[in-house]
């Protein structure tokens, strides 16, 4: 059974072992991320090519060396040579770094899994190694479910806190209105304003939340 977790990754330094379209996904994810990534290929695609060339990544096109996991607090092994990806996480294994491996996922020490951003909002699917594709199908699903302006409602429910931590004392009244916060008209609200059909400033989204909130209580 895996463990399900969010890492912090900003500034780690992450090595991507391989130059295909899955190195490639590996290292948009990272760079999503905030990571530190450097890239060793014997064949780097474009977009590789370009990250490096504006600094966004370090790379070397030539095989990956043992040398190359010095530093390293993360590896993603992601040639298209599985041989080569078991040697890595050999390499990872004896150095204590953990170790992804794209096409044998099950024998890595992490997953990766298949994501969605809304900005702050990450929806993460995975099939613990046995089903990519589902992973993938699922995320799709979810993708096409909570669009874009998902990134907006985090962003309110952000405000919404703090304004609630600032200015409700009591821990169940808290309770109440963060639970109310996440409610199917609460969301909508949050979502017009998403849309830019109204306004209201973090003062302002608290009185719409406490009158949702007391309407739940007296319904």
């Amino acid at each position: 059974m895996w463990y399900p977790v969010m890492l912090k990754m900003r500034d780690k330094r992450c090595l991507v072992a391989g130059g295909g379209p899955v190195a490639e996904r590996k290292t948009a994810g990272l760079l999503d991320a905030g990571a530190d990534v450097s890239v060793v290929g014997p064949r780097l695609t474009a977009k590789l090519r370009e990250w490096a060339a504006s600094g966004a990544i370090r790379a070397a096109e030539r095989s990956v060396e043992a040398s190359d996991l010095d530093g390293a607090e993360f590896v993603f092994a992601a040639t298209d040579r599985p041989e080569v990806n078991r040697w890595i996480a050999a390499e990872a294994g004896a150095r204590g770094i953990p170790v992804n491996l794209a096409d044998d996922g099950e024998n890595g020490d992490f997953l990766t899994p298949a994501v969605v951003r809304r900005g702050d909002l990450v929806l993460a699917v995975s099939a613990s190694g046995a089903g990519p594709a589902l992973s993938a199908r699922i995320a799709k699903e979810l993708g096409d479910r909570y669009g874009p302006e998902y990134a907006h409602v985090v962003n309110v429910l952000r405000a919404l806190r703090k304004e609630i931590k600032a200015n409700v004392s009591d821990p169940r009244e808290r309770k109440r209105l963060l639970g109310a916060a996440v409610c199917d008209e609460a969301i909508e609200r949050w979502l017009r304003i998403a849309r830019g059909e109204e306004e209201a400033d973090s003062a302002g989204l608290l009185r719409i939340l406490e009158r949702i909130a007391n309407g739940i209580g007296n319904g």
